[in-house]
């Protein structure tokens, strides 16, 4: 047996501590229904861990809260979303304080476009 990747063991530490808005989006993308998209969290690909991934649609989906206008941050997301463009897969950023004001309304949206989007 392999041993896994340390973006993969990574992954595995990041899904026991969730942000606030990434769990109250989790508990809404969460259920495995029929005909409903399946959204991981906190899912490698490559050197990254996605906050949300629908493999289906090819989606990801990033909560970013204020530390992502700091620093060097905006330029890491810029190659880490270029780098993420250039696989297929299509990057949707949403701010963290939107999903604290609706996250009823935020999932209902991710999974509409998971589910709108050819694979």
């Amino acid at each position: 047996m392999r041993a896994p990747s340390p973006t993969q063991t990574r992954a595995k530490q990041l899904r026991r501590v969730l942000s606030l808005p990434e769990k109250l989006l989790w508990v809404r993308l969460r259920r495995r229904d029929a005909g409903r998209p399946v959204v991981r969290r906190q899912h490698p690909i490559g050197p990254y861990v996605l906050d949300f991934y629908c493999a289906e649609a090819r989606l990801c989906v990033e909560v970013d809260g204020a530390s992502h206008d700091m620093g060097d941050r905006p330029e890491r997301d810029q190659r880490r979303d270029a780098h993420l463009r250039e696989q297929g897969i299509q990057v949707l950023r949403i701010p963290a304080s939107s999903v604290l004001e609706d996250p009823e309304a935020v999932a209902e949206w991710v999974l509409g476009l998971a589910s709108g989007r050819p694979s």
